[in-house]
């Protein structure tokens, strides 16, 4: 089967690989049906994941159908269509029985496809632990609909759900890319008084106002004039989707005080935070690797109409021209969001 492979830093390549086999008796086979390339990806190329395996075949955001399954697995059977999740959870020890997922003790526990272990931008994928990094994707929802909730989408669930989001708050996104999208796709459903976007990007400020035509989607130089126009001195809940220093510091300075800030983002480098000119805000400082295990509720929200970021899709490419979607996507041409792969 065709698979893109992590080579060496700068360096994937679309190789030939053998279709992978049921190792135990949790795994399952999928057949990749559609797939995505996540940013987190480009951190692997540019050499800025040190866990990503040298060999690996990259990608953890796609969708399929059940191939096989071991003999322990009970939730799905082949057949099924389903949406991979971006995490391998045993599901059994003490992190996964409270929701921790991202920390799992199981040495392929977290983020492993596509990092650890070989990954879906491929024509087949092995998905450890299929009871629980599988979720059957319901009748009616697409392909493109499911695309992302094992991942992007889920990692905008999350953020909302840790941010404690109530009716009435004002949340502030602070980057309008796909992370971005996907959280104030989630943080609308706790019927905000005001969602704010900002976001630099001009396409991308057109993109979410078209999204959400609700949110309030500035630009970084308005932050101040809308930060003078909230009553308690800034945002009740920070989501902070951006990923760089500027954004980092943004999401501290425009949180009211005792607001909840959530880094959703995930950086290149070290970030600092200056305690003495945060001091007196009393923040809630929440951030990390998403714990997806949220799949089966997101799916049922898009089965309802309440969730929709497909069109986040902007651009497909087949699995054989993979190389030229990643120069595009790497490069925000063309008005990109994300791409789609299809085997």
């Amino acid at each position: 089967m065709l698979a893109y492979t992590y080579v060496d830093n700068g360096r994937f390549e679309l190789r030939d690989k053998p279709v992978p086999s049921v190792l135990g008796p949790r795994d399952a086979v999928v057949k990749v049906t559609l797939a995505s390339i996540c940013t987190s990806d480009l951190h692997i190329l540019r050499g800025a994941i040190p866990r990503a395996v040298k060999g690996i075949t990259v990608g953890h955001e796609m969708v399929g159908v059940v191939e096989r399954v071991g003999s322990a697995v009970t939730h799905v059977v082949p057949g099924d269509r389903v949406c991979v999740n971006v995490e391998t959870f045993c599901g059994e020890c003490w992190f996964c029985r409270r929701g921790y997922v991202n920390n799992c003790t199981d040495r392929h526990g977290g983020w492993s496809l596509g990092c650890r272990i070989d990954g879906g931008q491929a024509e087949y994928v092995r998905v450890p632990f299929a009871d629980t990094g599988l979720t059957k994707i319901p009748d009616g929802v697409s392909d493109e609909r499911a695309l992302f909730v094992g991942d992007v989408l889920a990692t905008g669930y999350w953020a909302v759900k840790i941010s404690e989001q109530e009716e009435g708050d004002c949340v502030l996104i602070i980057g309008g890319g796909p992370v971005g999208v996907c959280a104030a796709a989630c943080a609308r459903l706790k019927k905000p008084s005001r969602l704010i976007i900002c976001e630099k990007n001009a396409g991308r400020r057109k993109f979410a106002a078209r999204m959400f035509p609700e949110a309030e989607v500035v630009c970084p130089e308005d932050m101040p004039r809308v930060i003078s126009s909230m009553p308690r001195g800034g945002a009740d809940r920070v989501l902070e989707c951006g990923g760089n220093r500027k954004t980092f510091e943004m999401a501290w300075k425009y949180a009211r005080p005792n607001a909840c800030v959530v880094i959703a983002a995930l950086y290149e480098g070290a970030q600092s935070l200056p305690l003495p000119e945060m001091y007196g805000k009393n923040l809630t400082l929440k951030f990390g690797g998403v714990d997806g295990c949220d799949c089966a509720e997101i799916l049922r929200l898009i089965s309802e109409n309440k969730i929709d970021v497909s069109p986040l899709i902007t651009h497909t490419f087949p699995l054989s021209d993979i190389a030229r979607a990643y120069e595009l996507f790497a490069s925000g041409r063309d008005g990109v969001m994300k791409v789609a792969i299809r085997p």
